[in-house]
C-alpha cells in the first residue's frame, strides 16, 4: 500500500498516512473549499487497506480548526477506523486539542461516545 503524504496549506491539514508503520496523522487546519474532494483520496486509501492482524494502529489528529464540511468527512474517516477496530484491529485515536479550547475537548469526548471500538485518548496541549 502506498503511503499518503500531503503538505499543509492555509486551508488543508498536513496528511501523513504511513500504512507500513500503521501511523496516521492529520495536523493543522481543515476548511477546504471542497472538503469531499480533499478527503476522498484519504478515505479511498483507508478503504482499500488490508492490514495484517499484528500491532496497534495509531491515529493522531491535531486540528486547530475545522469547519462543518470537514467535520462530516472526519466522521467518515473515524468510522472507517472504527470498522477496523470492530474487525479486531487495535486502533488508538489520539485527539490533540488546545488546553484552553473547551469546544475541541468536548468534540474529542463525543468521538469516544460515537466510535466505541476506538481507544480515544484526549491530549491537551498548550498552544501559543
Amino acid at each position: 500500500m502506498q503511503n499518503l503524504a500531503v503538505a499543509a496549506t492555509e486551508s488543508t491539514p498536513e496528511v501523513n498516512f504511513d500504512f507500513e508503520t500503521r501511523q496516521f496523522t492529520l495536523r493543522g487546519e481543515s476548511w477546504p473549499e471542497n472538503a469531499a474532494a480533499f478527503y476522498r483520496p484519504l478515505l479511498t486509501a483507508l478503504e482499500c487497506w488490508q492490514p495484517a492482524q499484528s500491532g496497534a494502529i495509531e491515529v493522531h489528529i491535531a486540528l486547530r480548526y475545522f469547519n462543518s464540511s470537514s467535520t462530516k468527512m472526519l466522521f467518515t474517516l473515524f468510522d472507517l477506523f472504527n470498522q477496523l477496530a470492530q474487525r479486531g484491529q487495535s486502533v488508538v485515536l489520539n485527539w490533540f486539542f488546545d488546553a484552553e479550547d473547551d469546544v475541541s475537548e468536548e468534540f474529542g469526548q463525543e468521538l469516544a461516545l460515537d466510535f466505541t471500538a476506538l481507544q480515544v485518548k484526549l491530549r491537551a496541549e498548550m498552544v501559543s
